[in-house]
């Protein structure tokens, strides 16, 4: 199960085009063992880095059963992270600070998925 990113992972990120555009990241997170406490503790941890790179926190929402989903789909945790762009996001997690503490999310994690959305322009409707 993905926990963190690769290389191979940061790479395709990188291929992204860069429009300097802020970046929207969707975080989906299953707690080892309801570890919820440990997951807070990295993002306490986190903050100062975040706040380094103009990123703030959006949204955080512990996650409820499934209303539509297939079995193992549901998630304990949804968290949105807005980074001024997609560089920002890489000097953070460049940073060797940030990286000193990026065990305490793989140790509260057993899964997650990062998705990186830009906004979608949708035309208004009648």
């Amino acid at each position: 199960m993905a926990i963190d990113p690769t290389g191979r992972d940061l790479q395709r990120f990188l291929a992204q085009p860069d429009d300097g555009a802020p970046v929207v990241m969707l975080n989906l997170l299953r707690f080892r063992d309801g570890d919820r406490a440990g997951y807070e503790a990295y993002m306490r941890a986190t903050a100062p880095h975040l706040a380094k790179v103009g990123g703030s926190l959006l949204y955080a929402g512990v996650g409820d059963a499934a209303l539509i989903a297939e079995p193992g789909q549901a998630w304990d945790a949804v968290l949105l992270v807005r980074y001024p762009s997609r560089a920002a996001f890489l000097a953070m997690v460049a940073d060797p600070a940030y990286q000193a503490i990026t065990h305490l999310r793989h140790d509260a994690l057993v899964e997650a998925v990062l998705q990186p959305t830009h906004p979608w322009q949708v035309a208004a409707t009648p």
